[in-house]
């Protein structure tokens, strides 16, 4: 091998730095450059070869808002692209988990519908990946003059949210170059107002507090910069691969016109066209688009003796495999399975695309925690304040699984958490309106309990009675313990009504689990 196809390292030291001298087998370790380089066989960096001619300039395709509208308006894969991930993010939407009431939970469920909260979130989400960046701005009552102002919650009048403008980078909302330098604030370092223009014209300047941001993908500093604090477009990150999809099933497309070529070949063809005999030339073409209309398994074709007739046939072999390795690029740059991409079954023994789909699941959760909580966290203070003018101390949610369940997985989770209720009610742990309550929110998700009323939860007792679970065949028909069976069971006197109860409790739980 000669010098020069040998790996070059260096390391870069700081010359500058006075210092004592080092061995060489106590180097420092420093920042190295290897590059492998072959000149005679053209290999490696520098050299003239096909690999080393490959560039990657930098386009910011994100910035060109006709071929983002045009996509979208026109390209089925790029809006299931951007469409399909929001909708799941928001299908299920969220469960909030507070000590409030069922009925103020409800409340706050009715606004979620009413002021088209969900809707208007889930166009924030697609424009913010389509363009780069979106913006909602906060609608309040009464607040059209003070829009510029920090948001005070204590001036929130009840019923005064009327829910989200959205309003995409491009046409109506336009970041501050000031930023916000408070570390409190959640905002810290993004843009401190929004210059957001009305459809009559009107541009006001809105504190960030009233602005809820969707951003598409994260870039670098300087990057985000270049966007305005925006992100990127998802189609920035597929474009590419989608060039190499649509050239290719055009391709194939157009192979199909090829796919059956029939030739005739005339020995006298040369000679015909030479003497330029405009009436032998039309004749010639009658006949054969006569002859082309008549042809068929039961029709007859007439050649002469020195002609030839001939039919070539184009295969397709190959042509899907690379069809379909083009569909699994554009499905792993997006971040979608491909059976949710295109709509494809499963393919191979035994697949089912369970793993798949889990994968989906899990980049899914990823986005909600990344670009739909920062959402919910500014609305859910707002929507509080408006409907019972304060927040609640506890006030939190979670997002609800992504994946419908089937009937037996759902019966299979009613009874597990129907059970660990029965086991803290046993204990002593909860009373029967914790034990209601917690039945009742679980209404939400299973669809079991749902005749439980609130006045049946302010009725049920809430004092706690320890001890074991007693057999079912303890009970008689109401659920309760005879005296016999209550001395047997080594019950005290006093409690023996109160711990009757209890067991006939668990004993109706016992029964709706099993009966739902």
């Amino acid at each position: 091998m000669s010098r020069r196809s040998r790996s070059k390292r260096r390391v870069v030291q700081d010359s500058k730095k006075p210092g004592p001298k080092i061995p060489a087998t106590k180097m420092p370790l420093g920042l190295t450059m290897d590059a492998f380089q072959n000149v005679l066989a053209r290999l490696g960096h520098g050299t003239p070869n096909l690999l080393e001619g490959t560039e990657y300039p930098l386009t910011r395709l994100t910035q060109d808002y006709q071929l983002m509208n045009s996509l979208y308006r026109g390209h089925w894969i790029v809006r299931r692209i951007i469409d399909t991930i929001p909708e799941d993010m928001t299908r299920n939407w969220i469960t909030i988990t507070t000590q409030m009431a069922p009925d103020q939970i409800r409340r706050l469920d009715k606004i979620w519908r009413v002021r088209k909260v969900k809707q208007r979130v889930l166009q924030g989400l697609r424009w913010g990946r389509l363009y780069g960046g979106a913006a909602g701005l906060i609608m309040i009552e009464g607040h059209q003059d003070e829009l510029d102002q920090p948001l005070d919650y204590d001036f929130i009048m009840p019923g005064s949210f009327k829910g989200l403008m959205i309003l995409d980078r491009w046409s109506g909302v336009f970041p501050s170059s000031e930023l916000v330098d408070d570390i409190d604030d959640p905002d810290f370092g993004l843009p401190k107002f929004y210059q957001v223009t009305l459809d009559e014209g009107k541009t006001m300047n809105v504190h960030h507090s009233r602005i809820v941001r969707f951003v598409g993908r994260d870039l670098p500093y300087w990057e985000k910069l270049a966007e305005v604090s925006w992100g990127a477009s998802e189609i920035e990150v597929v474009f590419d691969e989608l060039k190499k999809r649509d050239n290719t099933s055009w391709n194939i497309a157009q192979l199909i016109f090829l796919a059956n070529l029939r030739v005739l070949k005339m020995g006298d063809l040369g000679e015909l066209l030479a003497v330029g005999d405009s009436r032998a030339q039309a004749d010639l073409y009658n006949t054969l688009q006569a002859q082309n209309w008549l042809m068929s398994n039961m029709g007859m074709y007439l050649l002469g003796k020195d002609d030839d007739f001939a039919t070539h046939q184009y295969s397709f072999g190959g042509l899907n495999d690379i069809y379909e390795s083009f569909m699994l690029d554009i499905a792993g740059a997006c971040q979608m399975p491909v059976t949710k991409l295109f709509g494809r079954a499963p393919a191979g023994m035994n697949a089912t695309g369970e793993s798949d789909m889990e994968n989906y699941y899990e980049t899914v959760q990823q986005a909600q925690e990344t670009y739909l909580a920062p959402v919910l966290d500014k609305l859910l203070p707002i929507m509080c304040m408006s409907e019972f003018g304060a927040v609640p101390d506890d006030i939190d949610y979670i997002f609800n699984p992504i994946r419908t369940p089937s009937d037996k997985d759902v019966a299979e989770l009613v009874e597990k958490k129907t059970n660990s209720i029965i086991n803290l009610f046993s204990a002593g742990i909860i009373g029967q309106k914790t034990s209601l309550k917690e039945l009742k929110q679980m209404s939400d998700s299973t669809g079991m309990f749902t005749n439980i009323t609130d006045e049946d939860i302010e009725n049920a007792d809430d004092s706690t009675y320890p001890g074991e679970l007693l057999p079912e065949e303890d009970l008689d028909d109401g659920g309760y313990l005879g005296s016999e069976k209550a001395d047997r069971a080594g019950l005290q006197t006093v409690n023996r009504d109160n711990d009757g109860k209890a067991r006939g409790f668990i004993n109706w739980l016992r029964r709706s689990v099993r009966n739902p």
